[in-house]
């Protein structure tokens, strides 16, 4: 299974398997990853399961859609360039060993 690095804004790292096909933000919530609310339960709505892909994986994910572009607008702690939704990444085994920054707020 793909493993997913989750960097805690206290930079903890933390290391969690992902079913291929599903999104990061469930692999998340399965997982217990706090930091990731997902209040629209994945549907794109929301924008708080925010996070910020680190450089070397940016490249490698889906182009972002117009609909994620406008809620990547509004969320609670900054845009950055690598800033997606976690909702909107699906697992595939290329992604094996995928490094997210998780920012200090989603609400």
């Amino acid at each position: 299974m793909p493993i997913i690095i989750f960097i805690r804004p206290d930079r903890r790292a933390e290391r969690i398997e992902a079913e291929p096909g599903e999104s990061v933000m469930m692999a998340a919530i399965r997982h217990g990853v706090d930091e990731i609310v997902a209040e629209c339960g994945g549907n794109a709505m929301c924008a708080t399961c925010h996070v910020y892909v680190d450089d070397r994986w940016i490249g490698r994910l889906a182009a972002v859609s117009d609909e994620e572009d406008a809620l990547l607008d509004g969320t609670a702690s900054a845009r950055q360039p690598g800033s997606r939704l976690s909702c909107q990444i699906k697992i595939t085994p290329e992604l094996d060993g995928l490094v997210l920054r998780l920012p200090e707020r989603q609400i």
